[in-house]
């Protein structure tokens, strides 16, 4: 396992845009970065005037703004001015159905051009956008929706019949569905036809003159248990998504940026829509799922230079191996990134062997609203750290204490909370209805993040695992996260989640479900192997004492894997919020 993958200037394509990161850090601030973005006319800040209407006003509006591939590959290009014409008409069609600033608006579709117009225009009109996942079932649709209480929803004709005719009954504060393939036919009470509607309107508008604080976004959040959380961001937050683009993503004038992410979210948005946009980049548009012949091939034809991706793609690819790639010309690729859940080292170093360029993992959340920890193009990786802040971002690792007050450990090396210093500009607002709910992430000036983790010498952070998912057994505290990359290192494995298990004598004892790689199958012999591989690497006391076999492990749409699911399946608790499932094998 390599410890750090050095970086040379003869391997920089383009110079990177943070090239001497202690410097940058010493000297940046917001408003600085604020007074890159253009604002609206007049005053304000509008995230849809940023990302489209200022390319045009500044005579950029030919650029390519989205590259959508069709199911076999089929381009249909939209440029800046077009993209802002098509968002001009929705804010429109919002004014006409008398859809007024502040009011909500849904969406539940995939990635398909209406869904863009349907963001921006929504944004124009100064009405807040909340995208849903395409593959929820009514019940979560129905509990976000009135959570949010949404005026609009904005979704497939397909979609409506299968999983929101049922429950219109149930959202009377619902004012319109509408269906982005529908026609005249679909038409009846609160259902119109989308497409009527936008050739009946015009293709300028007057964005509305928002302010900073003005909310623009929503996103759902799912707790251990009860109702899932809206987190709420406000306008103010672009100025984050074009920094961290610029500085994280390392997006230039010139790329053609694919983030696969799923616009259902907060990743599919911030970076899938918002970010590029405003950098001005062209932007790849998939709307089929994982394929890895397909991926491969669309980086090739497409000369993708900047790749956003999950680790659980990342796995999925080495799961078939490297052979497939060498099918394929990628040697656009200049830089690659990934988000969701931690990338485990074995991935980091796959891929510098796979695409002689390592996957640089980043840190963030949904109430960050933007990318807050990163390895960057110009700095070593360490394979496994989430990196060092970015500029702007007061990093700290904390213990909390009973009456509420936090404690910075200045140690390096000892875990914690990890904290933000609070105020940067995506910071959430709230989560909507539960204001002590949100007081409860706050103590002394800084997030709380749940999330436990240590930073080393260097700076950089290394992730332990979630609060609620630390195992202490025999005294000791284990991260899984640790656990699943010892067992990654295995030839044998393609992905790993742990648990603890209540022992009378240990207090838990450590328990791995594993999937395999094709090729291997599940045997005692297989499973003794893993377990003397775990111990040689990690030990006796930390590592599993149990390991299961499974075809596929329970994971969110996002791609996390859900520990706490198979911990409740296995000790027979309440599964809590399941909404964000999408795969599982019980």
């Amino acid at each position: 396992m390599l410890a750090t993958i050095e970086k040379s200037r003869v391997d920089w394509r383009v110079a990177p845009n943070l090239v001497d990161y202690d410097h940058v850090r010493a000297s940046f601030d917001w408003s600085t970065a604020r007074k890159s973005l253009a604002g609206l006319p007049g005053g304000g800040l509008n995230m849809a005037y940023e990302a489209v209407t200022r390319h045009v006003v500044e005579g950029k509006g030919e650029r390519i703004a989205l590259r959508l591939l069709g199911r076999e590959q089929e381009v249909t290009d939209i440029t800046f001015a077009a993209l802002d014409a098509a968002a001009c008409r929705f804010a429109n069609v919002l004014e006409t159905l008398g859809i007024g600033r502040g009011e909500v608006v849904f969406s539940l579709c995939g990635r398909v051009p209406p869904l863009y117009a349907a963001v921006l225009g929504t944004l124009k009109r100064g009405a807040v956008f909340c995208p849903l996942f395409s593959a929820f079932g009514p019940e979560p649709i129905r509990a976000r929706m009135e959570i949010g209480r949404g005026a609009v929803l904005v979704t497939t004709r397909a979609l409506f019949q299968r999983k929101v005719k049922g429950i219109l009954d149930q959202l009377p504060g619902l004012r319109f569905v509408l269906l982005i393939d529908g026609g005249k036919d679909d038409e009846a009470d609160r259902i119109r036809a989308l497409p009527l509607l936008l050739a009946a309107a015009g293709d300028r508008y007057e964005t509305v003159r928002t302010g900073p604080e003005d909310r623009a976004l929503m996103h759902f959040t799912s707790g251990t248990t009860g109702r899932p959380k809206g987190a709420i961001h406000v306008h103010e937050a672009v100025v984050a998504h074009a920094v961290t683009a610029r500085y994280a993503l390392d997006l230039h004038d010139e790329d053609i940026f694919w983030c696969t992410a799923d616009p259902g979210w907060v990743t599919g948005m911030s970076y899938g829509v918002i970010g590029p946009l405003v950098c001005g980049v062209t932007s790849i548009i998939d709307e089929m799922e994982f394929d890895a012949d397909r991926w491969y091939s669309i980086i090739e034809r497409q000369k993708v230079t900047v790749w956003y991706t999950a680790p659980t793609a990342i796995r999925m690819l080495m799961k078939v191996g490297t052979e497939i790639a060498r099918k394929y010309d990628l040697a656009s690729l200049r830089f690659l990134a990934s988000v969701g859940e931690p990338l485990n080292p074995e991935a980091v170093v796959w891929s510098y062997h796979a695409f002689g360029r390592p996957f640089h993992d980043n840190w963030w959340q949904t109430e960050t609203g933007g990318i807050m920890i990163a390895n960057f193009a110009a700095l070593p990786v360490k394979p496994g750290s989430m990196g060092k802040p970015l500029p702007g971002i007061d990093a700290a690792i904390v213990n909390r204490h009973p009456d509420g007050s936090v404690t910075v450990v200045a140690e390096p090396e000892v875990e914690g909370e990890l904290a933000l210093r609070a105020g940067w500009p995506s910071m959430f607002r709230g989560y909507l209805g539960e204001e002590e709910r949100y007081r409860k992430c706050f103590a002394d000036g800084w997030y709380l993040s749940g999330d436990l983790a240590r930073r080393d010498s260097d700076g950089y952070y290394w992730f332990v695992g979630r609060s609620d998912d630390v195992i202490k057994t025999a005294g000791h505290l284990i991260g899984p996260f640790e656990v699943e990359s010892a067992l990654l290192e295995h030839p044998a494995v393609a992905e790993a989640a742990v648990i603890g298990k209540p022992d009378e004598v240990a207090g838990n004892t450590i328990k791995a479900f594993v999937a395999l790689k094709a090729g291997y199958e599940a045997s005692p012999e297989l499973e003794r192997e893993l377990m003397a591989h775990a111990r040689r690497r990690l030990g006796p006391a930390v590592a599993p004492r149990e390991i299961a076999f499974r075809s596929n492990l329970p994971k969110t749409r996002s791609g996390k894997i859900m520990r706490r699911l198979l911990r409740a399946r296995e000790l027979g608790l309440p599964e809590g919020d399941i909404s964000t499932l999408e795969s599982d094998e019980k």
